[in-house]
């Protein structure tokens, strides 16, 4: 039996500990914006200004690619970009639109800044925007490094959300089930069919993964073409997967 179901006492005490440490930290160091730094009144938020800045997607959108409609569509109808460019991956779910501004400095500070504690809000509300996607899941598969990128970072910002969201929403987080095979170079500045070749082959799942009939959630942090989540979902079902979804904190709206 958990220990904090025989001594509910325990759990209370530890709680009243937290929100105390809490309470002393914002003392000595105020809580500030996320994205600007001003001040706030709880950590881990936004000031008004940048929550009023972060175009956060919510229904009516697509339900292939996650992308929002101005108006209501009807049930079922997929954007123009789903029908004419069919993506690997079944459905796609992210919570803003990526953009200058707001969005676009978190995902850049959590990238390339090692402000790991990001994660934490940010997996968050990956949690909440891809809820139904999540409900159906078997696991979450972060998109992987290659291991000499890996090595000079020190930190795969996919897996670190991926470890957040597979807390809230009680789903395993399976590191093993897709590697990167071979290194390739930055997908900036590439063309949709330029990204695409610079990812043929770069993905491979182990024969010992367990994937055979499994619906597997990828991990990452921004959808731009999706090429990275098509190569990545095509290794998987190669593998045996039933299906594979995506959630990321923010997508390039095209």
């Amino acid at each position: 039996m958990d220990a904090t179901a025989a001594w509910p006492w325990r759990a209370r005490a530890a709680g009243w500990l937290a929100a105390a440490r809490r309470a002393a930290l914002d003392v000595v160091f105020p809580p500030t914006c996320l994205s600007c730094r001003a001040a706030v009144a709880e950590t881990n938020a936004l000031c008004g200004r940048c929550w009023g800045e972060m175009r956060f997607i919510s229904r009516p959108f697509c339900d292939r690619l996650g992308l929002p409609f101005e108006h209501e569509m009807g049930e079922g109808v997929l954007s123009a970009q789903a029908v004419d460019n069919p993506p690997v991956f079944q459905r796609a779910r992210a919570v803003v639109l990526f953009e200058d501004g707001p969005a676009r400095r978190l995902v850049h500070r959590l990238k390339y800044s090692d402000r790991m504690e990001l994660a934490r809000p940010l997996g968050a509300w990956m949690a909440r925007a891809g809820a139904d996607i999540l409900a159906e899941a078997d696991a979450l598969a972060p998109i992987p490094l290659h291991y000499t990128r890996l090595w000079r970072r020190q930190f795969n910002q996919a897996a670190a959300l991926a470890r957040v969201i597979g807390a809230l929403a009680g789903k395993p987080v399976e590191h093993g089930l897709v590697e990167r095979v071979r290194p390739t170079r930055s997908q900036v500045g590439l063309s949709r069919a330029e990204r695409a070749q610079n990812l043929q082959g770069a993905f491979r799942c182990p024969a010992t993964a367990p994937l055979q009939g499994r619906r597997i959630v990828l991990v990452d942090d921004v959808l731009t073409t999706g090429a990275t989540a098509n190569a990545v979902s095509r290794a998987l079902l190669r593998g045996g997967a039933s299906a594979v979804d995506v959630l990321v904190f923010a997508r390039v709206a095209k």
